[in-house]
């Protein structure tokens, strides 16, 4: 390679403008639709490539397979799945507010069951993706270009005549930005487009009179609508959804909660989920009203009946299911689209006003692409007429020419040379009758039966009609209120054969409140056993059964219904768990691992020191660690809320050996691994904050290491065990902190 073929540049530099060009290719050619057809360049594609293969609405279905693979093979070679998805998404009623793919076979279902392999499934057009979306292509409404590898065109935008952005909406994730623009009602969003048509100047606020909000195909209930004029003003905000709940009565007297319409946000398998959180609020006991939960949904819609008890309060239920549920959820807005070749996030005014001026220029460019074949008809006609007046000197020519040029010649030039006439006034005649080119072809190339008086007379009266259609194109193209009017009557013909009547209800709701029932306050003792598994018993029932709790379970403590439990571990971190998550019920009942109601983790760290938090509050605590590194801190300092917090600061490599509450305690023990013991009093030990990492209890030798700790209560001596010996804490001297302790021969 030579020297001066080498290009010097910063990496950086590089790197920057090669994510720069990827980002805006995810941008522009991926994630986002355009503001015009609503579109993104992989739907356009494949409702072109449908158009072009002939599978039109009123045609036979054609293999999904069929159609992906044209689609990727002609001007999309991004992977077929994308391609089918986008298909499957296309045909979804309950995604679309207005599908464009007619599909047949398994298209999937609103309960996130997943469409059938492509081999499976056919599909068309819908009516009025093929009248609305690609009926004008062949009249040079839009533009095209090459494909990826330029061997076919294909549109640069395909001419919608509906504001398709609104109607169907639109998600997508790109390259640090995302768009997420609910679908509307068609009725609705023609009546706004018409509206912004006569009066570019309307507001918001006027605009809305027509356009009264989203309409999810889910149905469900809008709940904030004094919101929506600011978010149809930026373009962005939140909506506020909820299920439709209607109340039924049941069998034995028992009440029937059920949901017939969902938030469009619960599409897929957060059904299954709120099947799941149902019977979660009842397993935990935030209800006690639920007696059964069915889902009885089917393809005539959605149909989940909850029954309650006899003497639930309703409508506090239905509160505590929008509140702890996604019957109640929010739809993020953001009205992101390419308009004018860059993302733009788009009020409605912004919206409209990018759809009709695309509408104008669409009509622009229909009817002077009409104007211009009505001339060229009228060019032909007006020749054809003027022929059949002199048809005898026209045969005349025609036979005593050589050939079709001559012949040709003398009908456009004049040109009467190497023509045999019967007359000299015939050829006079003939060198004044100069068509044009093109009337010269079409009397050339005229059959003899057009001759006959009835087809003469067809020929003036489509003459006339042609008149006719040249003048209302030229007023259409001359006059903007023609022009507005043409587009207006195309809107209301969509209007009256597409629109449906809204199925989402635009309301002003208050959030919901549910007040929680007291719970009756009781104490309860927890238990754990070594292998993490934990649970509760009322105090009789432990009484009953001490001596057995006391041999199975690793830890026990007493605690309330209502209160929480905390666990130490030995890497410093404090875990808590609510009471009310653990099952209590009687004494031989298996306990939960307390990973799942925690975020404790088994793997990775062990449970040195359990105590309830109500108790934690009332008391110091002692840490030590492994490095003999020991500290009191109040009990206070671990009221928290969190579910896990650091409970103290350790050295690198260190852990904690023992937390314990200080009740009666007077010595503390620390014994080695090596079997050193120091005996000292607990208060010799500072009271230090959680945070720090205390001082040191006991002089170790290298690579030794707190093993044990022990404590003293009164003068009763503490019990110890050293490689399977016993004996009393009395046998060691009471000494200082921080001394190297006695070494114990057993």
């Amino acid at each position: 390679m030579r020297e001066d073929s080498i290009i010097q540049t910063e990496y950086s530099e590089v790197m920057e403008q090669s994510y720069i060009d990827y980002a805006m290719s995810v941008i522009i050619a991926r994630a986002l639709p355009d503001v015009r057809d609503g579109l993104k360049p992989v739907q356009r594609r494949v409702l072109y490539d449908m158009q072009q293969l002939g599978i039109k609405f009123d045609a036979p279905y054609r293999k999904s397979a069929r159609i992906v693979g044209d689609t990727m093979g002609k001007f999309h070679p991004h992977g077929d799945s994308s391609i089918y998805d986008a298909l499957v998404v296309m045909a979804q009623d309950f995604k679309k507010g207005m599908p464009l793919v007619d599909g047949h076979g398994n298209f999937g279902s609103i309960e996130g069951d997943g469409a059938a392999a492509m081999r499976y499934t056919e599909a068309r057009l819908q009516k009025i993706t093929q009248k609305a979306f690609l009926e004008d292509l062949d009249k040079d409404v839009v533009d095209f270009m090459p494909n990826f590898d330029e061997t076919e065109k294909e549109p640069v935008v395909l001419p919608v005549k509906i504001p398709n952005l609104l109607v169907n909406g639109a998600e997508g994730i790109a390259v640090g930005m995302a768009t997420s623009i609910p679908p509307h009602n068609l009725g609705e969003v023609i009546d706004a487009t018409k509206a912004y048509m006569m009066d570019e100047t309307i507001s918001t606020k006027r605009l809305m009179r027509y356009l009264k909000g989203p309409d999810f195909p889910t149905g469900g209930i809008v709940c904030n609508a004094e919101e929506l004029e600011e978010i149809y003003e930026t373009g962005s905000g939140k909506l506020r959804l909820r299920g439709k709940v209607e109340i039924e009565k049941g069998k034995g007297g028992h009440t029937n909660v059920v949901i017939t319409e969902i938030p469009y946000t619960m599409i897929g398998a957060d059904i299954g989920k709120f099947l799941l959180d149902v019977a979660s609020l009842a397993e935990s006991k935030k209800t006690n009203d639920i007696v059964d939960i069915t889902n009885q949904s089917s393809k005539d819609g959605i149909r989940i009946v909850i029954e309650l008890k006899k003497d639930a309060d309703i409508d506090n239920f239905i509160n505590l299911l929008y509140k702890k549920t996604k019957l109640e959820n929010t739809f993020g807005v953001n009205m992101l689209a390419v308009a004018d070749g860059r993302p733009e996030t788009m009020g409605l005014r912004q919206i409209l006003d990018h759809v009709v001026r695309f509408q104008f220029e669409l009509a622009k460019r229909k009817y002077t692409t009409l104007l211009a074949k009505e001339k060229e008809k009228r060019e032909i006609q007006e020749g054809l007429i003027k022929a059949t007046s002199v048809i005898d000197l026209i045969i005349e020519i025609l036979r005593g020419s050589k050939d079709r040029a001559m012949a040709k010649k003398c009908l456009v030039e004049g040109d009467t040379t190497g023509i045999t006439f019967k007359s000299k006034e015939s050829k006079i005649m003939a060198q004044q009758l100069l068509f044009t080119e093109r009337q010269a072809n079409a009397i050339l190339e005229m059959r003899l039966y057009k001759l006959i008086g009835l087809e003469i007379e067809a020929l003036l009266k489509e003459h006339d009609e042609t008149m006719a259609n040249i003048y209302r194109y030229e007023d259409i193209l001359s006059s903007h209120d023609s022009m507005t009017a043409v587009i207006i009557g195309e809107l209301d013909a969509y209007k009256k054969e597409f629109a449906r009547a809204r199925r989402t209800a635009i309301e002003q709701v208050e959030q919901a409140v549910y007040v929680e029932k007291p719970v009756e306050e009781m104490d309860l003792i927890f238990m754990m056993d070594k292998f993490g598994y934990g649970r509760c018993v009322d105090v009789p029932t432990f009484e009953r059964n001490k001596d057995a709790a006391l041999e199975e379970h690793k830890f026990i403590c007493s605690c309330k219904n209502t209160g929480r439990i905390c666990v130490f571990t030995d890497i410093g971190q404090l875990h808590t768990i609510k009471v009310s998550d653990l099952p209590c019920g009687k004494f031989r009942d298996k306990g939960i691992p307390i990973d799942n109601v925690s975020q404790y983790d088994a793997s990775k760290e062990q449970a040195i020191c359990v105590t309830s938090k109500s108790e934690l509050n009332l008391y110091r605590l002692i840490f030590v660690s492994k490095q003999a590194n020991m500290k009191i801190v109040d009990g206070g300092e671990f009221d928290v809320s969190k579910k896990t917090v650091a409970a103290t600061k350790l050295a690198e490599g260190d852990e904690l050996v023992s937390v314990a509450l200080l009740k009666e305690y007077k010595d503390v023990i620390l014994q080695s691994q090596s079997g050193f013991f120091l005996k000292f009093a607990i208060s010799e030990i500072p009271e230090k904050k959680k945070g720090a990492v205390g001082v040191r209890g006991m002089k170790l030798e290298s690579k030794d290491y707190l093993e044990a700790v022990y404590y003293t209560v009164g003068n009763d001596p503490a019990q110890i065990t050293f490689k399977e010996k016993h004996f009393d804490s009395d046998r060691l001297r009471l000494a200082k902190r921080d001394g190297k302790g006695t070494k114990v021969r057993i």
